[in-house]
């Protein structure tokens, strides 16, 4: 493990200073977007037959995104329950995680009509915290841990601290305590279930929880994070803790959106998928998928056979992007993924790793897929993901998703979306409609 010299002052105590940057507006309408994109992630998700069973196991069935009744931290595990279960929440690629439903159920839990303005820099230090924390975990640690839980805990905390107007002193408490509990094993990609999308409600939780303890007192170890027993001697021996206090702008401008309802390693490969589909090529008589060996690793999958593993099938989506076009969210029930015409195509795919792609990864999600015809041999190369900084979706693009996302959960958009975007009494505006929203249309997803 990388060293860093710390005596006087922890990194916790360090990164909060770094954190002490006063974001401009614009700073906060970018976190307004990014708002608005878990938002809809969130309603759509809630319409699925696994967030009907997150709402139940929240004990928030009638109203699921209801804190009314509960307290503050199972608020924020009722709101953090729907986020991810579409696959289409935002992600830093860099950190390998998701930051949005892990930190916005925090800051929503927080809100009151006192602190709502508050509420897109408290977003932007929790992206910031859980994002630095995720580029400095390495390898070995996303190897057995979900970067999204165990990173997520520190996200959470320190945006509920920025809400609830902790202390520097009870912050680094609350750090500590959000760290101490981490956790979000791999296990679960290897065995059907939703315990994936458990681990983000549980990092919204835990972060929200650990400021509550900070405020009441309960103190924590400042040096968690270097300490001889802490977090990266434990669960990140091989990660570079001064990649926690790199001089970066906001790290939310650097956060990804995904406009396609599948794993993110999927992308590059279906935007190069939707390429060779405009040339109108002939039918396909072998496709070779080449992209970077996570992607291979996490979604090289020709027979998935529920949603899930559709959602995290190179082959499917090739499938569904040659046959159909841009994939929408029922190109990964059960229906499609027992098509008999994209079965076939999934058959005639062939997945190999691209070591050049390999190597520019994590800062570049690469693809490059070739299609072979009864007379033609068509390749499409693709550097970086759409959503990705260096090819974003435009504003339009990001609301237009959000649109898509209500409308197909059933629910009328315009005051949501009119909520989110205020960066000033929005956070308890949406807290408020959130809190009376009824449950969204069932669908069989």
């Amino acid at each position: 493990m990388d060293t860093l010299c710390v005596e006087e002052i922890s990194l916790t105590g360090l990164m909060l200073d770094l954190m002490k940057v006063v974001p401009s507006l614009a700073d906060q309408e970018g976190a307004a977007l990014h708002l608005l994109d878990w938002l809809g992630c969130a309603l759509a998700g809630a319409a699925t037959s696994t967030g009907r069973a997150m709402a139940v196991a929240a004990g928030a069935t009638e109203c699921p995104f209801s804190g009314s009744r509960s307290s503050i931290p199972e608020h924020a595990f009722a709101l953090g329950s729907f986020g991810s279960l579409l696959e289409m929440d935002d992600v830093h690629r860099a950190a390998i995680l998701h930051p949005g439903p892990v930190v916005w159920p925090a800051v929503i839990a927080c809100t009151s009509s006192e602190n709502t303005a508050r509420a897109p820099e408290a977003a932007l230090r929790g992206y910031e915290a859980m994002i630095r924390l995720g580029t400095s975990v390495g390898a070995g640690h996303y190897a057995k841990f979900h970067n999204s839980s165990t990173c997520g805990g520190l996200g959470s905390t320190v945006a509920a601290c920025w809400m609830l107007e902790l202390s520097e002193e009870e912050t680094q408490w609350a750090m500590a305590h959000a760290l101490s509990t981490s956790g979000g094993l791999w296990e679960c990609r290897n065995e059907p279930g939703a315990t994936k999308h458990l681990h983000v409600a549980e990092a919204a939780r835990r972060g929200v929880q650990a400021a509550l303890a900070a405020r009441a007192g309960i103190a924590g170890p400042k040096r968690i994070l270097e300490g001889a027993l802490g977090f990266f001697a434990g669960l990140a021996p091989d990660g570079t803790p001064a990649n926690l206090l790199k001089e970066e702008p906001w790290m939310l401008h650097q956060t990804s959106f995904k406009p396609w309802p599948a794993c993110r390693h999927t992308h590059p490969t279906i935007d190069a998928t939707l390429a060779l589909r405009d040339m109108k090529l002939k039918r396909p008589e072998h496709i070779v998928i080449e992209t970077y060996a996570d992607a291979v690793l996490f979604c090289d999958n020709p027979d998935p056979v529920d949603t899930g593993a559709a959602k995290f099938s190179l082959q499917h989506v090739v499938a569904v992007a040659l046959a159909d076009g841009p994939p929408k969210l029922d190109a990964f029930e059960t229906a499609a993924i027992r098509r008999a015409d994209l079965a076939a195509i999934r058959q005639i795919c062939r997945v190999i790793e691209n070591k050049e792609m390999t190597a520019a990864y994590p800062a570049h999600f690469g693809a490059k897929v070739r299609v072979t015809t009864s007379d033609t041999e068509t390749v499409v190369d693709v550097r970086d993901a759409w959503g990705d900084t260096e090819n974003p979706m435009s504003p339009a693009a990001v609301i237009e998703k959000f649109e898509m996302l209500a409308a197909w959960a059933g629910i009328k958009s315009d005051p949501l979306r009119a909520a989110a975007l205020d960066t000033q009494n929005g956070a308890y505006l949406l807290r408020g409609l959130l809190d009376i929203l009824p449950a969204p249309l069932n669908k069989e997803v």
